[in-house]
């Protein structure tokens, strides 16, 4: 039987056994919710449902090439930047791949459908869980792709700029792709924020991939998208799946969201303040946070061994991070939420804690 594997499951316990919602922490979704323009825009979008949807997203292209001061046809959008992935995968169908360890599963699970063999690049504890300048020694000459999940995810590191463009460059010597996965980078702290598409025109073998789904809370719309330079790379990604893969809704959803910018400038206020607010609870209740630099926290807690059913009961959801490669037992994500919903976490962990300490 198919095991699913990711957070977000609110759907196969509805209910506490109270009859209140669980509170998810186990997706990174912005706390402040859908926003009300992208509402409107959805609703006012259904009456053009009787038509297919714009196969190459124009409208949506023109907008996002703006907002990100790129060629519009450096854009290529899917149903969530999962599905990109996939269609990634097969348009470029590599033999070998290099992956951080820990990293985001999809990865793997979209490179394997095209059988491709798999290297890990596992990260030490002892670095935080950073990808270090020894990383460009793991690229070799059989080496097809690389993917930097860039704050990776699950840990929340960032890999700086600087290796990003060793990396890049050993790339290219050996005649591989960089994907950098930038999904989570919104939410990282204006002084430490960056993106590596401004070298998008000079390295072909450079992919960006971005999404909607997190920033502007719109998960269950699905819009994400990658960024090439490459005219041979977006045709092979048209070949590689339908046509019609972005709803009108989403697409509408899409255009609406890159006006919000006053949500978005509330949005990282906010995580600033509650991503600070949850390292400094969890360092006071023994947790070891590591990274954390986006808009989830990631943090090491041996005991209680059963945190998670634990705070189940007490009506959270919070992510295990032991089925991650080169993690084990102990290891946690958790979002970063509003302060009331976060206070209510650290109230159950220290609940959960003290019921420990008592057996």
């Amino acid at each position: 039987m198919y095991k699913y594997e990711h957070g977000g499951d609110i759907y196969t316990e509805k209910l506490t056994k109270d009859g209140h919602s669980f509170v998810d922490y186990s997706a990174n979704i912005n706390p402040l919710g859908l926003p009300l323009g992208i509402k409107q825009a959805v609703q006012q979008a259904l009456k053009l449902c009787i038509n297919y949807p714009d196969p190459f997203c124009r409208e949506l292209a023109e907008v996002t090439a703006s907002y990100l001061q790129l060629p519009q046809e450096y854009i290529f959008f899917g149903n969530g930047a999962a599905d990109v992935l996939f269609r990634l995968a097969l348009a470029l169908k590599p033999g070998r791949a290099l992956l951080l360890a820990p990293t985001f599963a999809d990865y793997e699970k979209a490179l394997r459908t095209v059988d491709c063999k798999i290297s890990y690049y596992n990260l030490q504890e002892a670095r935080d869980f950073a990808a270090d300048n020894d990383i460009v020694d793991a690229i070799t000459p059989d080496t097809d792709l690389v993917v930097i999940c860039n704050p990776n995810n699950p840990t929340g590191q960032l890999t700086s700029r600087e290796l990003l463009v060793q990396i890049l460059d050993k790339c290219r010597l050996v005649g591989a792709h960089l994907l950098i996965d930038e999904c989570f980078m919104d939410f990282v702290s204006e002084e430490k924020a960056f993106s590596m598409r401004d070298l998008l025109a000079t390295y072909p073998e450079l992919v960006i991939l971005k999404a909607f789904t997190k920033t502007f809370a719109m998960p269950g719309i699905r819009l994400g998208y990658c960024l090439s330079g490459s005219s041979e790379l977006h045709t092979a990604l048209h070949q590689s799946g339908q046509d019609w893969n972005v709803s009108i809704l989403a697409q509408e959803a899409g255009k609406a969201a890159l006006k919000e910018h006053e949500y978005l400038a509330k949005s990282f206020k906010l995580i600033e303040q509650e991503r600070s607010y949850l390292r400094n609870q969890l360092a006071a209740l023994g947790a070891k946070v590591y990274g954390s630099e986006a808009n989830y926290i990631f943090f090491y807690l041996p005991k209680p061994e059963n945190l998670p059913e634990l705070l189940h009961e007490r009506g959270y959801l919070i992510r295990s991070c032991a089925n991650y490669h080169n993690l084990q037992a102990g290891y946690y994500r958790i979002a970063v939420k509003t302060r009331v919903q976060n206070r209510g976490l650290i109230k159950a962990l220290k609940e959960a804690i003290k019921t420990c300490a008592l057996y």
